[in-house]
């Protein structure tokens, strides 16, 4: 094992959202570039704050690791950029990334962004690790592409079939927001639904621009249904669960990782108590590494970690690891080390890929919202083949 001692981190400033200081950088040190991009800017921008919180932490740390690195010491630099969760911004994002020399690519966060920027890195043949939980990133054909997390047909499954089983929902209804996240994910918790035996009485769509849902609850309520489940953001989720209690609807809202948020709850106020909400991974206490990450995390930003930030903190270190396996931070060199990883980390003590660069261990947890606080329920663990 190579000798482990102190230095700094530096990440390179943006116009985003300012500069952090960069200490001075000494003749021996290999300067390794990370990409980054997710929405900093808009209603999006306490996901993608979220996830740069948990790649900053790794950099510290690896930086503070003194790890050796193509000959040299390796100081790794953050190169973060908006890309407003617009997918077209997310190209033009992605080309500047790639015209900045990075090594490797952490983000981007949404699904919509992360698939078009995808195929810019591809061919600049530079390997990437993104919070984006669609099926289809990681089934282009790219070898180059990895997660953070469980992907949407994984969480899919697992939430389909809490509908059914445990939640006793014999007719559903659905709502996307028509993003590839929010669709994805709604078109494969409609599988696992009618899987386990149940039906599909109503699908409505809507957009993560919306916020007035009057029209497509109230068609939904004329179908009776025994749950509704919402593909989308806490941007929307929030205020149509208070629609939902003016129109009497009685059925529990159901939703993914992104409406299992205090911003929902904000959103939500009162109507909030009875929603559920799946997440990717077992709860931040129960993590393999959680409880120490909690404390580093907010040691240093002085706040408690989001849902994206632990993920995003392994997703690094993943790429870190590979690179330091390989003793180099060519793609070339690194990649199949990447490809072959297994670690313990902080959200799971067994990380490794399966041959698309998906996680192969998976685990869900189901919450629910009792007395204006998310409980979990229930988490469902099993290992891809």
């Amino acid at each position: 094992m190579q000798s482990i001692t102190t230095f700094k981190l530096a990440l390179v400033s943006t116009a985003v959202f300012g500069a952090l200081a960069a200490s001075p950088v000494l003749a021996a040190d290999k300067v390794i570039k990370l990409g980054f991009s997710a929405p900093l800017t808009g209603p999006q921008a306490h996901y993608g704050e979220d996830m740069r919180n948990g790649l900053v932490l790794a950099l510290e740390e690896a930086n503070a690791q003194k790890i050796e690195i193509d000959g040299a010491t390796a100081r790794f630099e953050l190169v973060a950029k908006d890309d407003q969760a617009d997918p077209r911004t997310a190209v033009q994002v992605a080309q500047q990334i790639v015209d900045d020399g990075v090594d490797g690519m952490l983000g981007h966060f949404n699904s919509g962004t992360t698939i078009p920027a995808s195929r810019v890195y591809n061919d600049a043949g530079i390997p990437q690790i993104a919070m984006a939980t669609s099926p289809e990133y990681t089934l282009q054909g790219y070898d180059n592409t990895f997660r953070m997390m469980t992907s949407d047909t994984q969480q899919g499954a697992a939430v389909g079939q809490f509908i059914v089983k445990d939640l006793a929902a014999k007719k559903v209804a659905l709502i996307d927001d028509r993003t590839a996240y929010g669709q994805g994910l709604t078109d494969q918790v409609a599988r696992a639904v009618e899987k386990a035996g149940g039906q599909i009485v109503a699908r409505e769509y809507t957009t993560d621009k919306a916020n007035d849902f009057t029209s497509i609850l109230t068609n939904i309520k004329s179908k009776q249904p025994d749950a509704i489940f919402f593909g989308g953001l806490d941007a929307q989720s929030g205020p149509m669960k208070r629609q939902m209690q003016t129109l009497d609807i009685k059925a529990p809202l159901v939703s993914g990782e992104m409406t299992r948020s205090d911003t929902f709850l904000r959103l939500a106020g009162a109507a909030a108590n009875g929603t559920y909400a799946s997440l990717a991974g077992v709860p931040l206490s129960s993590m393999a590494a959680g409880e120490k990450f909690s404390k580093d995390y907010q040691a240093r930003f002085k706040a408690e970690p989001g849902v994206y930030a632990p993920y995003a903190y392994d997703g690094a270190w993943n790429m870190i690891t590979a690179m330091k396996e390989a003793g180099s931070s060519k793609a070339a060199d690194y990649l199949p080390k990447l490809a072959g990883l297994k670690r313990n980390g902080a959200t799971s003590s067994n990380i490794a890929y399966d041959q698309n660069g998906d996680l192969k261990e998976i685990a869900v947890t189901l919450y629910e919202v009792k007395d204006g606080k998310w409980t979990m329920v229930k988490t469902m663990v099993s290992q891809a083949n």
